[in-house]
């Protein structure tokens, strides 16, 4: 070989290398954070006053954004216990480590059955809503398999898991969604005992449980609570009880008091990118993308209002 056939094939080396590095290179991506920042204001929905609890709980604000579509008898319920004042006044009387917060009324049912909270005109029964129809369900759809349910994805900002075959959707409950405590009888739950999953996502309660809604605001408030030193993460002396000094639906507020956050749609192209940037790990830190996502992995974020005055 001649010393310029050698530089040729040295070159073409060169270049088939340089083609190959540049085929193997992942293309470039856009972080969750910025995929955020550059979403648009139609990317974005403002909480539904009908369908928000407003709680305030050692002074914080935590806010349940209830799901209609899911289990309407109970968020209807749920409207009326808030508006005859059943959760003001009422407790956290559970925190149980990596798995749940609860409230409810602080009286014993057994032992001061003439202390408990009155229903008002909210009913003392209801069905078990455990499930809906799949068929026709707005749901975005994830790609990666879930484990628990052959679909899996979002709906109105909830995670949801369904089997098609069946026709049969339901609310996950991942970190942060609230379910309507029960006793042994399916049918059991009316809203008045509430729970926020605080830990690791209890997926075997899926279609046990009737699951009302979704903590938007105030996870940080639940999730740190002292722990409970009883059975199952209950407290043991009334004096640990965590009132919950004022609840309230959010279309009952004045415009002036009112939290001054907004949802991601989860129904938008945006949430799409999101979803799958959080497959990929982007930066000079990480070294491995997971390549896969699941609906308990993926909050929704939440923002102040665009433009609005901030409360005083």
């Amino acid at each position: 070989m001649t010393s310029n056939q050698r530089t040729r094939l040295a070159l073409a080396l060169l270049a088939l290398a340089a083609s190959l590095t540049a085929w193997a290179a992942p293309p470039p991506r856009v972080s969750q954070a910025d995929i955020i920042k550059q979403s648009a204001p139609s990317d974005w929905r403002r909480l539904d006053p009908e369908n928000t609890l407003v709680m305030e709980i050692n002074g914080q604000q935590v806010i349940l954004e209830l799901a209609p579509r899911f289990a309407p008898q109970h968020a209807a319920n749920i409207r009326t216990l808030a508006r005859e004042g059943y959760y003001t006044g009422s407790a956290v009387v559970r925190v149980q480590d990596n798995y749940v917060t609860q409230w409810a009324d602080p009286a014993d049912e057994e032992k001061e059955k003439d202390k408990l909270k009155p229903l008002g005109t909210a009913l003392a029964e209801l069905p078990a809503e455990f499930s809906i129809p799949f068929k026709g369900l707005p749901i975005t759809n994830f790609t990666d398999p879930d484990g628990w349910a052959p679909v899996s994805g979002f709906a109105d900002g909830m995670p949801v898991a369904a089997d098609p075959a069946q026709n049969k959707a339901w609310l996950a409950h991942c970190y942060g969604v609230v379910g309507a405590a029960r006793s042994t009888q399916p049918d059991s739950s009316n809203g008045t005992s509430l729970y926020a999953i605080n830990g690791q996502a209890p997926r075997a309660l899926d279609l046990n449980i009737t699951v009302v809604g979704r903590i938007v605001k105030g996870m940080e408030v639940l999730s740190s609570l002292p722990r409970g030193p009883g059975a199952m993460g209950f407290y043991d002396k009334p004096e640990a009880y965590i009132p919950i000094t004022r609840a309230r639906m959010l279309a009952d507020i004045p415009a002036a008091e009112q939290p001054n956050i907004e949802i991601m749609r989860t129904d938008t192209t945006t949430w799409r990118k999101l979803v799958e940037a959080s497959r990929h790990a982007i930066g000079g830190w990480a070294v491995h993308s997971a390549l896969h996502s699941n609906i308990c992995n993926r909050s929704v974020p939440t923002r102040p209002i665009q433009g609005a005055p901030t409360p005083g």
